[in-house]
Formats: C-alpha cells, sequence, structure tokens
C-alpha cells in the first residue's frame, strides 16, 4: 500500500476549514502573540485555543515557543506553507471588519494578559500587507 501524497495537503485544508482556526491565523498575521490574548480576543478557554493551535501548528502553519512560562504563537516561516498563507489573505477579505477588531482588540491588550516582563521588547505587531 502507497502513502498518499496528498494527505499532507488534505489535512491542511480540513484544519483551515473551521471559522475560530481561521481568525487565529488573521490575528497572527499582524504579528505574534501570547496564547492567552488569543483565547481573550476570541472569548474562549486557553484549552479551546491550544487545541486550534495544535492542528495550526501539525500542519506547519504556525509555530510557538516557550517565554518564561507563557506561550507564544507565530506564522511559520516555512517556505512550503507561504504560498497557501498567501492565496488565504484574499479569500478572508469579506470578513476584514471583523478580523480588524480582533486585531484591534489584540493591540491594546499587549501582554496585559500575561506577564508583561515576559514578552521580548521587539513585540510590536505588524499591519498585514
Amino acid at each position: 500500500m502507497t502513502s498518499d501524497p496528498l494527505r499532507p495537503l488534505v489535512d491542511t485544508l480540513k484544519t483551515l476549514a473551521h471559522p475560530v482556526r481561521l481568525r487565529i491565523l488573521a490575528l497572527l498575521h499582524a504579528g505574534e502573540l501570547c496564547v492567552c490574548e488569543v483565547a481573550e480576543v476570541l472569548g474562549l478557554a486557553p484549552s479551546t485555543v491550544s487545541e486550534h493551535l495544535t492542528g495550526l501548528r501539525r500542519t506547519g502553519l504556525v509555530r510557538e515557543w516557550k517565554v518564561g512560562r507563557w506561550v507564544h504563537v507565530a506564522l511559520a516561516d516555512a517556505a512550503a506553507t507561504a504560498p497557501l498563507l498567501e492565496a488565504l489573505w484574499p479569500l478572508m477579505a469579506g470578513a476584514e471588519a471583523d478580523l480588524a477588531r480582533d486585531r484591534a482588540q489584540a493591540l491594546a491588550l499587549r501582554c496585559e494578559t500575561c506577564d508583561p516582563s515576559a514578552c521580548p521588547p521587539s513585540r510590536t505587531p505588524k499591519e498585514p500587507a
């Protein structure tokens, strides 16, 4: 039995087929965030956000690392996922007003929900292109 060469793409597309995961990607398009900030913006429990992030991480769309006891996440730098993400942004334009509210709320938080001293000084989110 041979493995299906389309399986990674199918898994990635299945992962993208959820509104919460799309909102997370849109948030991270503006810059890295602490998981607690993502949870606050989405109004979800951190454990629920972590489950969504697990799928995004498994497909190579996001990366995460610890800063002290806080987990930070960002879009992956992987060349394999960059074309998919670049194709995704225009498709999400219909939800731009809601996504802009999410980004503004995340920017206003600035790690207030976690320990501000744990955040790197380069934590200024960039505006999406």
